[in-house]
C-alpha cells in the first residue's frame, strides 16, 4: 500500500472511531434519559395499579424453548384481577402442547386456552398463528410476547398503566438475555445488554420516541390492531414486532418504552448457530430500517480504532484514540447492562466484549449483501422486509379447532 492510500485509510479508520465515540455519547444520553424517566414513574403520585383493564395475553408457540415452564408459570402468577392466557400452535403434535396441558392442570382457576392454528396465512408462521388465535381473545387490550419470556408478578400492572392515556398506542419493554453455558449463547446475551439496548435508547433519542416494538412485550388495543389491517397485514414480514409497533405509531399514536425489564432465555447456541442468528437479525434490521442498518457501520468503535492504530503504525495519537474508544465503549456497555437491565451476568462475561465487537462488523458486512436467511428449519429470501419461502409445500386447512381443557 503506497503512502497516500495508507494515509487515506488511516484517516477513514480514525473518522470511524470518532463517529463511534459520538454514538457512545448519544447512547449515554439515551441511557440517562431512560433512567430519569423510570425514576420519575416510580415516584409518580399516580403509580401503576389504578388502571386495570382486562387483558388477553397471546403466546404463539413452536417447540420447547429453554426454561419454558418457568416462563409460562410467571405469566400465570400475575397480581392482576382479570386476564386470560391464549396459547397457539400450528401443529397439534407440537411438544409445547403437553406443557400447556400441564399448566392448565397446575392453575385450574386461571383462564388458559390452547388453540390449534393449522392454516398458513403467510410466510411468517408466528404471525399466522396469532391471526388465528385472535378470535379467542375476549379483551380489548392485547399483549403478545415470546414463549421464552419470564416476567415478575407485577408485570401486567406496570406495563398496562401507560395505556390509560389514549394517545399511547403500544407499550413495549427492554429485555435481558439469560444465557445457556455455551459460548454462542453468552455472546448473544452480551450483545443484547451492550449493543442492542444502547442502540434502542439512542434511536429513542434520535427519533424523539420509539417508532417500533420489541418482541419481549407488545401491548396494544384491539381497535388499533384492526386500524392497521390486523395481523394479516404483517403476516409476510420477518420483523413482525417492528412492523406492528411502526404501523401503530403511523396512526399518530405513541409507542412507550415501559419501565419493566423482562428475561428471555437463550438457547445453547453453537458458534455457527450464534452466527446464523446474528445474520438473520442483521438482515431483518436491513429489511425494516435500511438507513439505520447503514448507520451501524459508524458504531464499531473497537474495530475502527484498531484499524487506525495499524494504519498509523502505532502512532501515539492512534493509541490515545484506541484508549478513548475503549473507555467509552466499556462505560456505555456496563451502564446499559447493570443500570438499565440489572444484568449481573454481563459482568461475568464482559471479557468477551472484544470478541463480540470483532464479530459484529463481519456479520454487518455479510448482512449488507445477502438476502437468504434460515428460520425455524425453513429457508427464505428476504425482500423489502418480506419473507419469500424458497420451497413452499404448505397446505391450507379450513378449520381452527380449539383444544379445550381435558
Amino acid at each position: 500500500m503506497h503512502w497516500s492510500a495508507r494515509s487515506l485509510f488511516e484517516t477513514f479508520a480514525a473518522l470511524g472511531a470518532l463517529s463511534s465515540i459520538g454514538f457512545y455519547i448519544l447512547s449515554a444520553c439515551g441511557i440517562a434519559s431512560f433512567l430519569r424517566q423510570r425514576q420519575n414513574r416510580r415516584g409518580s403520585t399516580h403509580p401503576a395499579g389504578q388502571y386495570l383493564p382486562p387483558v388477553s395475553i397471546l403466546k404463539p408457540l413452536k417447540g420447547i424453548d429453554p426454561q419454558i415452564w418457568e416462563a409460562f408459570c410467571s405469566h400465570c402468577e400475575q397480581h392482576y384481577p382479570d386476564y386470560q392466557l391464549i396459547f397457539g400452535v400450528s401443529d397439534p403434535d407440537d411438544p409445547a402442547v403437553a406443557v400447556v396441558r400441564q399448566l392448565q392442570t397446575k392453575y385450574p382457576a386461571r383462564e388458559i386456552d390452547l388453540i390449534v392454528c393449522p392454516r398458513e396465512l403467510g410466510t411468517n408462521r408466528k404471525v399466522s398463528t396469532l391471526a388465528q388465535m385472535l378470535p379467542a381473545a375476549r379483551c380489548e387490550i392485547l399483549l403478545v410476547n415470546d414463549s421464552d419470556i419470564r416476567v415478575e408478578p407485577d408485570y401486567l400492572r406496570r406495563c398496562v398503566a401507560p395505556l390509560e392515556d389514549s394517545a399511547v398506542g403500544m407499550v413495549t419493554c427492554l429485555y435481558r438475555g439469560i444465557a445457556s453455558p455455551t459460548l454462542g449463547s453468552r455472546l448473544e446475551a452480551l450483545g443484547i445488554s451492550t449493543d442492542f439496548v444502547p442502540g434502542v435508547l439512542s434511536a429513542k433519542m434520535i427519533e424523539r420516541g420509539i417508532q417500533f416494538g420489541l418482541g419481549s412485550t407488545l401491548l396494544f388495543r384491539r381497535g388499533d390492531l384492526q386500524a392497521i389491517g390486523g395481523f394479516e397485514a404483517i403476516v409476510d414480514y420477518l420483523a413482525d414486532d417492528y412492523e406492528l409497533g411502526h404501523r401503530i405509531a403511523a396512526l399518530g399514536k405513541r409507542v412507550e418504552l415501559g419501565e419493566v425489564v423482562v428475561d428471555t432465555f437463550l438457547a445453547p447456541y453453537s458458534a455457527r448457530q450464534f452466527f446464523d442468528h446474528q445474520l438473520r437479525w442483521a438482515r431483518s434490521v436491513r429489511g425494516s430500517r435500511g438507513w439505520g442498518y447503514s448507520g451501524l457501520a459508524l458504531t464499531f468503535g473497537l474495530p475502527w480504532s484498531m484499524l487506525a492504530l495499524v494504519a498509523a503504525r502505532g502512532a501515539a495519537w492512534a493509541w490515545l484514540l484506541l484508549a478513548a474508544t475503549a473507555v467509552a465503549r466499556v462505560a456505555v456497555g456496563l451502564t446499559a447492562a447493570v443500570a438499565v437491565l440489572g444484568d449481573t451476568q454481563a459482568l461475568r462475561d464482559f471479557y468477551l466484549l472484544p470478541v463480540r465487537d470483532l464479530i459484529a462488523p463481519v456479520v454487518w458486512a455479510i448482512g449488507l449483501v445477502g438476502n437468504r436467511i434460515s428460520w425455524r428449519d425453513d429457508v427464505f429470501y428476504l425482500r423489502n422486509g418480506r419473507l419469500i419461502k424458497i420451497a413452499d409445500d404448505s397446505t391450507v386447512q379450513p378449520e381452527i379447532p380449539r383444544l379445550s381443557r381435558p
